[in-house]
């Protein structure tokens, strides 16, 4: 098992840590977030050491640092030619990370959500993906992307998730004002859309859009749902954001 250290201890490094904490391996991580860093010290003995301390007791280092903060946090840090380094970092280049971790030169850069930590969590990978396979995989699947500037379309669909749930929130709370019960309501919504993704047959191509057709038939109340978000521009809306998205991290 691997000596496995974080820079950065905030809602991402957590799961990642206990999870990895699971599968054997030996967890060490900063103390930028002291609250998140003594939970894992409680609860499954991570060790906790200043920045370089960590560098020094890994030999798989995660940079989970906010990208505004990033060269700051690790320019002067020291790091090992050996050393494999996985960044969360959404917008750090890899030029950057190269150049702020010379003279390790092993680099993967992915992005997880935290129900990683259950398992189920798309990886995807520019870099060396081999090495999020060894230790995700087999309960995280790995893409593996050929480019930067497919890692940062992917990033993009990360951030739609939250888009998700807050156009799940907005119906579950017109279904509340129908009904009068909130937690009701929240509960029918969540366990409607996520029942549904969990038995989803998703091993051919274009198994989303004939999902959707299967439902949205004519003449039924999916139908005029469909339509009725394409008409007043959800589609069009959705698209443009995840562009932007893709060219802030461009830049």
């Amino acid at each position: 098992m691997s000596r496995v250290g974080f820079i950065g201890t905030g809602h991402i490094a957590a799961p990642i840590a206990r999870f990895l904490h699971s599968k054997g391996h030996q967890i060490t991580v900063s103390e930028r977030n002291a609250d998140t860093a003594a939970d894992l010290q409680g609860k499954i003995g991570a060790k906790i050491e200043a920045n370089q301390g960590v560098i020094d007791n890994s030999d798989i280092v995660f940079l989970c640092l906010r990208p505004t903060v990033a060269e700051q946090a690790i320019k002067d840090l020291t790091f090992r030619a050996d050393q494999r380094i996985i960044s969360v970092m959404a917008g750090v280049p890899e030029a950057k990370l190269r150049e702020l971790c010379a003279p390790a030169s092993q680099f993967v850069q992915t992005i997880p959500l935290g129900f990683l930590e259950q398992g189920g969590c798309p990886l995807a990978a520019y870099g060396n993906d081999a090495l999020l396979a060894e230790l995700f995989e087999p309960e995280n699947p790995v893409v593996k992307v050929g480019s930067e500037t497919s890692l940062n379309a992917h990033f993009a669909i990360c951030a739609f998730v939250p888009g998700v749930l807050d156009l799940m929130h907005t119906a579950s709370s017109w279904l509340a004002d129908q009904t009068g019960d909130v937690k009701s309501a929240e509960f029918f919504t969540s366990q409607l859309l996520g029942g549904f993704l969990e038995v989803m047959d998703n091993d051919s191509v274009g198994f989303l859009q004939r999902e959707r057709d299967a439902l949205a038939t004519e003449g039924t109340l999916s139908l005029q749902m469909t339509t009725g978000l394409k008409e007043r521009g959800a589609d069009v809306a959705l698209l443009k954001t995840l562009t932007a998205i893709g060219e802030r991290l461009s830049k």
